[in-house]
């Protein structure tokens, strides 16, 4: 075993956060806590993976469920493919007699599963020597090692990985992912480490020529783009409101919405009134500038605003105030709708 590999075990039985993923090498427990922690910090993800192992304790009941109590539990952590993609990929384990694949190559296969999660699972339930390489697995690495390859480009995985291969024991290497990532999630952290505690300082490359703080190497990503929502809450007499479902690609797919229009620019009260005159009955168009919010998003940032339409009474796609709860939403509708309907 490597004085790098050998150092992070030692670290890591010390230092371990008790996650409940950790006790056992239940393939499908750490497949559920790896999706749900992708992007998501651990404190956030751990209520929902309680509420998913109790709600579905094995991968059959999560088969069976309906989609929409799928969503509806997963909402607020954000990125919902993940959920769909957890959904569809329980069914295909469940006909196969709810047994994972054993091996990195078969579960890279499986929807939803990259590299990383395929690795988690390989090393840590079938003790497969696969390494795992996160964002903080390049942040320990590059440091220690004094890598300048940059993260952001595709081809410095290689380096990293054949690095990662030469330092991973066959003999418990699941053990050796878990530390590596822990200690990039505690000890190694992206700024300011304390580098004066650190187990691995007196071979560490940055910390001996002073690059901690540019270490790892990543090119800027591009700026987000802005998109312009505005949500159209459709009341009538009866006390009912207007839901639809997303179906299209991009995202929120198959989450529940107002009816929304779009644009490119900042709204203006006169811009709605062509699509208000589609409610029939119409009594009063009233902005809800209270609610405004920015929602930001990887790749965008979402500029929400609300108004209220009042009708005398809705004919299609009717649903009750009372019921609204119970359909799957974003977070940032779910939250309009905790501050708006029950104030």
């Amino acid at each position: 075993m490597t004085f790098f590999a050998k150092t992070l075990i030692e670290w890591y039985l010390h230092n371990k956060r008790d996650l409940p993923w950790r006790s056992s090498n239940n393939p499908y427990h750490i497949w559920l806590s790896e999706i749900m922690l992708q992007q998501t910090r651990v404190s956030q993800g751990m209520p929902y993976y309680f509420a998913f192992t109790d709600a579905f304790p094995t991968v059959f009941e999560l088969a069976q469920a309906d989609e929409q109590q799928v969503l509806k539990l997963w909402q607020g952590l954000g990125y919902y493919s993940r959920a769909r993609n957890l959904h569809a990929t329980a069914k295909t384990v469940a006909a196969m007699g709810g047994n994972f694949p054993n091996s990195f190559e078969q579960l890279r296969k499986l929807k939803g599963v990259g590299d990383y999660t395929a690795a988690a699972i390989a090393s840590i339930a079938f003790s497969q020597p696969v390494p795992v390489i996160d964002g903080n697995v390049f942040r320990v690495m590059s440091r220690f090692f004094g890598l300048e390859d940059d993260i952001a480009q595709q081809r410095s995985r290689k380096v990293f990985w054949d690095l990662a291969i030469q330092n991973i024991p066959h003999d418990d290497p699941g053990t050796y992912n878990q530390a590596v990532m822990e200690f990039g999630a505690l000890q190694c952290v992206p700024r300011n480490p304390d580098c004066g505690v650190c187990p691995l300082r007196a071979s560490c490359s940055a910390f001996q020529t002073g690059a901690v703080s540019r270490l790892p190497v990543k090119s800027g990503k591009a700026a987000p783009r802005n998109r312009y929502l505005n949500y159209l809450v459709v009341l009538d007499d009866a006390g009912q409101t207007i839901l639809k479902q997303r179906t299209q690609s991009g995202i929120w797919k198959h989450l529940y919405e107002f009816p929304v229009i779009e644009a490119a620019e900042p709204f203006e009260l006169s811009d709605l009134e062509p699509h208000t005159n589609d409610f029939a009955g119409l009594i009063a168009c009233e902005p809800l500038p209270e609610y405004d919010v920015i929602h930001k998003l990887t790749h965008q940032t979402l500029h929400i605003t609300f108004t209220r339409v009042q009708v005398k009474k809705i004919h299609q796609n009717a649903v009750g105030i009372a019921s609204v709860e119970q359909y799957p939403f974003p977070v940032v509708l779910a939250n309009f709708i905790e501050r708006y309907f029950k104030s």
